[in-house]
């Protein structure tokens, strides 16, 4: 089965923010309104968008015009003083009849090496302007599995999140959730099959989803018998270390696997 489906059509839209909520110590919530939001088109749980954001000194937002995988080179050939920021981010809920779409992003406090992402999130205010490029989704649970596996860092927290929201109330499995300390732990609307585990780390050097790997590599067991589907998404070191041992050491079948590294601790994007 495919690991990823990209949407039918799609075009660069245009937003500004509307208004923004602390979620938890480390989440904030953006807020983004717009006319061209009514041209956005959800296909999933998951889904993603590429969000573009004005660089520190740039008064305007210059975008890419490329309605397809084009817009990448686009993006490089725009000239440095004008090119903006551009991260990956999951769409945490979608409100068409009011051209509304909510991003949450993790903040990493006031440190030196803070994220533009973080930073932006941090400091922005109503009436700034973003683009967004619809992205597709990850999640596509086999139709033979009999439970589901779901995990994730503090980065995959907000598709995890939806997926619990979203999913049949009959849905059976376990979640991990890693987020940076107690304070993220929130009240989850999650089927009553599924159990919920939250991994604070409460260590500032830790890097993100090493203890969710090791948690679920010595804790979790796949039943003799048992047809799970697994999604596993975060920092990369999570996703490809959790599937090999899923695949290796569990006996579940690489197509049951669905695997996603949002990001490298110590790499930044090419944005």
């Amino acid at each position: 089965m495919p690991r990823h489906k990209s949407p039918p059509r799609r075009r660069m839209l245009r937003a500004t923010v509307a208004h923004t909520a602390r979620t938890s110590p480390s989440f904030v919530t953006l807020t983004l309104q717009g006319p061209d939001l009514a041209d956005f088109e959800p296909m999933g749980v998951d889904q993603s968008c590429r969000l573009f954001f004005r660089r520190d000194g740039q008064q305007e937002l210059a975008m890419p015009t490329a309605s397809h995988n084009g817009w990448l080179a686009q993006f490089m050939l725009m000239r440095p003083a004008v090119r903006p920021w551009v991260r990956l981010y999951t769409v945490r809920a979608f409100r068409p009849e009011a051209c509304e779409l909510d991003i949450e992003f993790v903040l990493h406090g006031d440190h030196a090496d803070v994220g533009p992402a973080s930073a932006f999130a941090s400091h922005a205010r109503p009436g700034d302007p973003v683009g967004l490029f619809p992205e597709g989704i990850g999640y596509l649970p086999t139709p033979t599995a009999q439970s589901q596996l779901l995990v994730g860092d503090e980065s995959a927290l907000p598709a995890l999140l939806s997926i619990l929201e979203q999913s049949p109330p009959e849905l059976t499995g376990d979640a991990y959730l890693e987020v940076p300390i107690g304070r993220d732990i929130r009240p989850v609307a999650a089927p009553a099959g599924v159990t919920v585990h939250w991994l604070p780390r409460e260590d500032h050097a830790a890097v993100p989803g090493q203890l969710a790997l090791k948690t679920v590599t010595s804790s979790w067991k796949l039943l003799p018998g048992q047809r799970i589907y697994c999604w596993v998404a975060g920092e990369s070191g999570l996703p490809t270390g959790l599937r090999r041992h899923l695949v290796k050491d569990q006996g579940v079948p690489k197509s049951d696997v669905s695997f996603l590294g949002y990001w490298r601790h110590g790499k930044s994007s090419h944005g």
